[in-house]
Parts: structure tokens; sequence; C-alpha cells
């Protein structure tokens, strides 16, 4: 089967995605932010937003086959300019954090994403700092 290319926005979707799908349960929260980031986010001004549902499908799909998210990070390290990385890795916890828990599968994910993306250990501390932040509540 020919893989289908990925648009650098495409891969930060999967991103997304992933981190959403971690825990098995892709909350209502979880969707309306990267809803939200695709419709807000310079880096998607000339990304189609009704793609999403189709890339959703996409990533689902992948992630159900043995070696899937190896073969989604394999996907984004080739798709997604590496000065892009740092950017999934902040989108990918902005996701996370959007409903108001990580759940430790989440967690694992978000480590797994820092790894496979090389993202500095000090940077990413900062990253989820800034989303942690910004998903407190009273």
């Amino acid at each position: 089967m020919t893989e289908t290319p990925l648009s650098p926005q495409d891969a930060l979707v999967a991103i997304m995605i992933a981190v959403s799908a971690s825990d098995e349960a892709i909350r209502t929260a979880e969707l309306v932010q990267i809803a939200n980031i695709v419709e807000n986010l310079p880096v998607f001004a000339t990304y189609e937003q009704d793609h999403l549902q189709s890339m959703g499908a996409l990533i689902l799909d992948l992630l159900q086959q043995e070696d899937g998210l190896d073969q989604l990070f394999a996907r984004v390290r080739r798709y997604l300019p590496q000065r892009l990385w740092e950017t999934a890795y902040a989108l990918a916890c902005d996701v996370a954090a959007a409903d108001g828990r990580i759940t430790e599968q989440e967690a694992r994910m978000l480590e797994e994403i820092r790894d496979e993306l090389e993202i500095d250990r000090l940077h990413a501390a900062a990253i989820e700092r800034g989303a942690r932040a910004r998903y407190q509540r009273v």
C-alpha cells in the first residue's frame, strides 16, 4: 500500500489526534481544542478545517495497526519540518491538558512525542508549564 503524503499541517493534526486517542477516550474538550487550534493558529492559516475529519479517520486507522505508532512518528518526522517539532509538542500538550487532566496514557504519549521529536528536556518543561498555566481552573 502506498503511503499518502502528509502536509505539515496534517502532521500536526496527527500528533494532536494521537494524544487525544492515547487513553482510548477521545473527549469532547479535546476535539473542541483541536478544532480551535486549527481554526485560530497561524500555522493552520491555509488548512481546510473540513480536512480534520478525514485526518482523524486516517490516524485512528493507523493507530489500530500493530506498529501504527511507529508508522505515525516516521511519517511526522518525514513530513513535518524540524523547525515545527516543538510546535507539535506544544499542541500535543494543549490537547492533553484541554479537559483539565492528563491521564497516565496521555503522559506516556507526550513522553514518546518528546523523545521521537527530540525535544530538549528544558524546552519540553517550559512547554509543559505553559500548557499547565493556560488550562488551570479556578
